[in-house]
């Protein structure tokens, strides 16, 4: 029996999380590297949002992962539109409405938002090229970089929430899950981990 493999992947912006799709689209097989056959992404990342992706050939991590009965962390770097104020940042923590199927509404898990200054010191998370915006904002646009920690990852969650206190979401990046870090990975590239090592990081 082939030993399954596991991937950490930097996912550019403009790039959907499959390797198939009947849509003229970016996919993860225009990475350079040479993936195994039946390699999917655990969970995804939308078009429009980057950083830490994780694909692996074997099928049962998605549900120990993102759908068993421990809860696991992911963790997003946001710059939203507008200073963001600490009374803002607590109620985003506290649980919020937000938009679900069929005109509901879905009230969101306590977690964690950090408003981040200068978000510099956290390039132990992420390479400091990612700063430099891949959406061009104007000089005179105020924006905000905020570090929103979750254990549920509902369609579109993370936008849905800053949306639902008036900040757009301008970049998403998404920097950990668990004890998978980004790191200073550069856009589009690979990084392969040993089974056990991705199950530890992973506390599967």
């Amino acid at each position: 029996m082939t030993a399954h493999r596991y991937f950490v992947v930097h996912k550019p912006i403009n790039m959907v999380s499959q390797f198939i799709s009947s849509h003229d689209v970016n996919l993860l097989g225009s990475l350079n590297f040479n993936f195994p056959e039946g390699t999917h992404a655990i969970g995804r990342l939308d078009n429009h949002s980057e950083g830490l992706l994780l694909l692996t050939t074997n099928k049962k991590i998605t549900k120990l992962l993102f759908q068993g009965p421990k809860p696991h962390t992911r963790t997003y770097l946001v710059q939203v539109k507008n200073k963001m104020t600490p009374a803002t940042a607590a109620a985003l923590a506290g649980g919020i409405p937000i938009s679900a199927p069929n005109g509901s509404q879905y009230l969101t898990s306590t977690c964690t938002v950090s408003i981040l200054e200068d978000p510099a010191p956290y390039q132990h998370l992420f390479d400091a090229s990612l700063l430099t915006p891949a959406i061009r904002v104007h000089q005179n646009v105020v924006t905000s970089w905020v570090l929103i920690t979750l254990t549920e990852g509902k369609f579109h969650q993370v936008r849905k929430m800053v949306a639902a206190v008036h900040h757009r979401c301008l970049r998403l990046i998404r920097v950990a899950i668990e004890a998978v870090y980004l790191g200073n990975l550069p856009a589009g590239k690979v990084q392969e981990l040993e089974e056990a090592e991705f199950f530890k990081l992973l506390d599967l």
